[in-house]
């Protein structure tokens, strides 16, 4: 077996398959482009050569480590100068690692830990950033005209023990500078995603959980609600015996999820666990399981369940600490959450609370898209359930629009703006190309696709209105918004005669929601369509003692679908005896 000493240089794509998603054929050409005329021909003038190419990366071996890091740090200039004037979208960076040691030599082709703890340290770099090991620091100290700053010992896969890491400092290019102490925690919840542990032990198994992970960064980035650390800071932990209280407070986030990957025969198991930061207590965990038959399809399904999980989780975790903060301390985000529970209870007493925490945060923060979506909901249940005061309709939709303007780019605004004009100003096209751009914005936004199920439904575009309400319903099971959901698919089920999945979908509605009398009524008109009256007017009982008042007349005043298909909600609700 010929061994040689070699310096080997690990590059890798940032953000590859988000690349691809958006732009396969252009971001293939650039990718081949940039290897033509910037990757090769940088490392032949450096006298290096490429054993290896790796789709989105590449393995390179130098005879000379002082060659290894001016040809390196040569690289990531000249592809910070290709990049200057690019789109976002078009920008390709790189991340480079950096090791000097004895390789397994194999014709044209290297192994062993030499090459192995290059590609480690490339995943520990920032984008456009150099890490190399100590031993590449020490060999070229004062060779180079360049400073190294320590990483520390980091713990890397298949590595017993520790590595020191070092990260190349061009000027201007350290964080440690541009980040002086601990960063401040965001006025939103912040999140980072740890690597996740490979427990197979197979290098195949690897790939799927950084893959996982990095798709879990981009799917909870698209939730503007949230303050999501980029990869490469949060990939920085791999491997690292620390804390997660330390983590949570180098990265200045409040929250941290991790979670590992274990293979069994043909089936993969993912656990994952949401911690907080501060006292370091677990507050959601759970396992996602699959065949690893089509393993890209299992990582997306598996990515969708995580993030329909943790969404729901911590926006409870959020509305628990704004209840517990002093009265005097409160910012327009507390009020916000403290108003929450308030709409999704969505009876008129609630509704009352909600605009008056809701108008508060708007004192503090009259731009707050969130907010003006929220309060546009409450004047409209305040306006349709509360005896349709023109004022009420006018807040509504002043409200409302504000949403649509300034949260054009932020589902949650979209989605109550668009709800809004869908039930008062019956304008179903405006309110669904809305919910669209909402989805298309965060295509995990379980509250998207329940308010689309409603939509869509008093649209009449019944088969739509399922699959997105079985979709909200997936995405997030617990949600306290689902009995928008179950109402919609109750009442497609009422309106095509299929009454009883009316009343699985109604009494599925109600205990989310024990208070919406609309599901009340619901359960009543299907029970009394199939002629089952004494059930009709025991289900007529419980609605009257939820909302004392409730009248047919009231009801059939709501108008968010055809007249016709009113009338016959009205005349079933009739055959219960409900009060006119």
């Amino acid at each position: 077996m010929e061994r040689k000493l070699a310096a080997i240089l690990a590059a890798d794509v940032v953000g590859y398959s988000a690349l691809m998603e958006r732009d396969e054929a252009g971001t293939y050409l650039r990718l081949i482009a940039l290897r033509k005329e910037l990757l090769e021909p940088k490392i032949s003038d450096s006298r290096g050569r490429i054993f290896k190419l790796m789709g989105d990366g590449l393995l390179a071996e130098f005879g000379s480590v002082v060659d290894a890091v001016e040809c390196a740090a040569t690289i990531q200039d000249s592809l910070a100068t290709r990049n200057a004037g690019v789109e976002d979208v078009e920008r390709i960076e790189l991340r480079i690692g950096l090791n000097l040691g004895e390789v397994i030599v194999d014709g044209e082709d290297r192994y062993g830990d030499g090459v192995n703890i290059s590609a480690r340290l490339q995943q520990l770099a920032d984008p456009g950033g150099i890490c190399v090991s100590g031993k590449v620091a020490r060999e070229v100290d004062r060779a180079v005209a360049f400073d190294f700053e320590s990483l520390g010992d980091q713990y890397v896969k298949n590595m017993s023990e520790p590595i020191p890491v070092y990260r190349l400092v061009r000027a201007g290019s350290s964080p440690r500078q541009r980040q002086p102490g601990s960063p401040a925690l965001p006025n939103k919840p912040s999140i980072a995603v740890l690597p996740f542990v490979n427990m197979s032990g197979e290098l195949e198994q690897e790939y799927f959980a950084d893959g996982l992970v990095e798709e879990l960064i981009t799917s909870l980035s698209k939730i503007s609600s949230l303050f999501v650390i980029a990869r490469n800071s949060s990939f920085a932990y791999r491997g690292k015996a620390m804390d997660v209280r330390q983590i949570a407070r180098e990265l200045g986030v409040r929250y941290v999820l991790e979670g590992s990957v274990r293979r069994a025969s043909n089936r993969l198991r993912i656990t994952g666990q949401l911690i907080e930061g501060k006292q370091a207590t677990h507050i959601w965990a759970d396992k996602f399981e699959g065949v690893i038959d089509d393993i890209f399809d299992l990582q997306d399904r598996m990515t969708e369940s995580i993030v329909g999980a943790l969404e729901p989780t911590i926006r409870r975790v959020e509305i628990e600490r704004a209840r517990g903060k002093r009265p005097d301390s409160l910012d327009a985000y507390d009020l916000f959450l403290r108003a929450l529970p308030h709409t999704y209870a969505n009876t008129p007493t609630d509704i009352d609370q909600a605009l008056q925490l809701l108008h508060e945060a708007l004192r503090l923060d009259p731009n707050y898209a969130c907010v003006h979506g929220y309060a546009a909901w409450g004047y409209e249940q305040r306006f349709l359930r509360g005896g349709f005061h023109p004022e009420d309709r006018a807040a509504a939709l002043k409200h409302a629009n504000i949403a649509l303007s300034i949260g054009a780019d932020d589902p949650q605004p979209l989605c109550m703006g668009a709800f809004v004009h869908a039930t008062i100003t019956h304008d179903y096209e405006r309110a669904i190309n809305a919910l669209d751009r909402a989805l298309t914005l965060n295509g995990n936004s379980a509250l998207a696709y329940g308010l689309s199920a409603m939509v869509h439904m008093f649209h009449e575009s019944y088969e739509r209105s399922c699959d997105h309400a079985f979709k909200a319903l997936r995405l997030s099971p617990f949600d306290p918004m689902n009995y928008h959901s179950y109402l919609a698919l109750a009442w497609v089920c009422l309106f095509t005669e299929r009454f009883e999945e009316a009343i699985s979908y109604s009494t599925l509605g109600i205990q989310v929601n024990p208070g919406f009398s609309i599901l009340h009524a619901s359960l009543v008109a299907s029970y009394a369509n199939l002629d089952r009256v004494s059930e009709a007017q025991a289900a007529g009982k419980r609605l009257l003692e939820i909302a004392p008042g409730w009248t047919i007349g009231q009801f059939v005043r709501m108008d968010v679908v055809r007249p016709q298909l009113m009338e016959a909600l009205a005349a079933a609700l009739r055959k219960a005896g409900l009060p006119e």
